[in-house]
């Protein structure tokens, strides 16, 4: 156990005794400008809930797995696909994954996008989609919309 059963929540989406890490390993999948926090991990339970922060204009990894995973926006707005479905999103709203669906989150331009992640502790890891996959997902005219800008950007 920590020193502390609470962790107090400091400015700007932080909280006492939780570090602030890298999303994933640069290069090992396309994003851009995405935190994580690990707030809870419990073994017993199984369960772990992470906070992200998408900088303004930036996206999370397209990608699908198949656990599942709900997410509760705390901060901003921005858009997210979810399996062919794009939505916009707001602070409160929650999205849920259901396993093997593709997913993405994006911040707007002019606010970071902030929201909790609970998921199972033990999980597969992530799966990338391959260039027939993204061709399929392209040819929907909203979720190529979504995923221009993406293209746009040289990593």
């Amino acid at each position: 156990m920590r020193d502390t059963p609470v962790r107090k929540a400091r400015d700007g989406f932080h909280w006492d005794q939780v570090e602030t890490l890298h999303y994933k390993d640069e290069g090992s999948a396309p994003f851009r400008d995405v935190t994580r926090q690990v707030l809870f991990a419990d073994a017993a339970g199984g369960a772990e809930w992470r906070y992200f922060e998408v900088a303004p204009g930036g996206w999370s990894t397209l990608e699908r797995h198949e656990h599942t995973h709900a997410v509760m926006v705390l901060r901003g707005h921005g858009r997210c696909l979810v399996g062919e479905r794009v939505c916009e999103i707001a602070e409160r709203d929650l999205v849920e994954v259901p396993p093997m669906t593709w997913h993405q989150f994006r911040a707007a331009p002019d606010a970071p996008l902030g929201f909790l992640c609970l998921v199972s502790r033990e999980r597969d890891r992530p799966q990338l989609p391959d260039e027939e996959t993204l061709a399929r997902l392209r040819s929907l005219p909203a979720v190529a919309a979504f995923l221009e800008p993406q293209s746009r950007v040289k990593r």
